[in-house]
């Protein structure tokens, strides 16, 4: 199969886009471990918000699927397959393999649960005794990212089954008796402008990181920024080509990190201080931990090192705790100073260090 790329519309890419480093570093460890749980950014409007998601999409290297397979099931990995696909791999039948691009998924705000989750037709499942299942937003998503502009306007319930498919890796459609799942293993990125209403802190503490971005205020930055996308806008193609060297350093930095990630490890003592650090903040349950271990190992990977480091552990900390330190929902989320605070005396670090 051809690669799409001459037919696809250019997208603006990662390597590109100046400044809001506390996003694409939340979405590049989401990458190299999507079981971090997904990034919640909220900011102004025009900041580039999707521009980044896409450019992130665009970025990843082609992955190999199973030909005209709704679910973009993997060829070997029987985790990520449909129960279709499943069943011929274990009878020993050839799987017709393809490759893609990284599916990017944008989920429309007044989307139903039946386009999200897709739908069971009964007639046609009672008629034919076949469970004829029509995927939704879910199924096209698995092994890609699923996006959702202004998640906190979206219906709290939606927010809720997707949150259960992005921990669990899997969708279940159940209808009249029947029942139909399939893998939906996908990075949840969620963006939102906090002068139109926070998620309830329930939900928000389910997404692994929040990335805060503000607008750029520096004006030479400003300045570069809309350079940037006027050459851009002007002739794609030469800025594209302009990029292409960087691009595929990124991509390859991504793919080593998500194979080295098995071997990376991190000392017992560290552990038990980013546990000291969440208890000392009152984070309730036990999500804030786990999700800075697994941030603090991707940043290493990413960094193409084996060992977890302090400075690590700094870089990552605030991105994975400062949304679940609320229990008012009507208090606004730290900026990141407690955060800041609490890390250092128990890391016996100064500021600035």
């Amino acid at each position: 199969m051809q690669p799409t790329s001459t037919r696809r519309r250019p997208v603006f890419p990662f390597t590109a886009i100046v400044g809001q480093e506390e996003m694409k570093l939340a979405l590049l460890l989401n990458v190299i471990d999507p079981k971090i749980g997904g990034v919640m950014i909220m900011g102004d409007r025009g900041t580039g918000k999707s521009t980044t998601i896409r450019a992130l999409a665009d970025l990843l290297p082609e992955i190999d699927v199973v030909a005209d397979d709704p679910f973009n099931s993997h060829p070997h990995d029987l985790e990520m397959m449909g129960d279709a696909v499943r069943q011929q791999v274990e009878q020993g039948l050839d799987v017709p393999v393809a490759k893609q691009k990284v599916t990017m998924v944008d989920l429309p705000l007044g989307a139903t649960e039946d386009r999200v989750c897709g739908t069971i037709d009964i007639e046609k499942a009672l008629s034919e005794g076949v469970k004829a299942f029509e995927p939704g937003l879910l199924a096209k998503a698995n092994r890609g990212i699923l996006y959702v502009d202004e998640v906190n306007l979206l219906d709290d319930h939606l927010v809720d089954v997707l949150l259960d498919s992005a921990a669990s890796g899997w969708n279940t459609v159940e209808r009249e008796g029947i029942s139909v799942r399939h893998p939906a293993r996908f990075v949840l990125v969620g963006s939102g402008n906090p002068e139109e209403g926070e998620l309830r802190p329930q939900l928000l503490d389910r997404f692994g990181m929040h990335a805060e971005i503000r607008t750029v205020k520096e004006p030479a930055l400003r300045v570069e920024i809309v350079e940037q996308r006027t050459e851009f806008d002007q002739d794609p193609q030469v800025f594209l080509e302009a990029c292409q060297t960087q691009q595929d350093e990124l991509q390859q930095r991504l793919v080593l990190a998500q194979e080295r990630l098995k071997t990376v490890a991190i000392d017992h003592d560290l552990r038990v201080k980013i546990s000291q650090v969440c208890s000392e903040l009152d984070v309730d349950g036990l999500r804030g931990d786990i999700v800075t271990n697994r941030a603090a190992k991707a940043l290493t990977a990413f960094e193409g090192r084996d060992e977890v480091t302090v400075q690590d552990i700094r870089r990552v900390v605030t991105l994975c705790l400062r949304h679940r330190l609320r229990k008012d929902p009507l208090e606004s989320i730290d900026s990141g100073y407690k955060v800041e605070k609490v890390f250092n005396q128990v890391f016996g670090l100064e500021v600035g260090e």
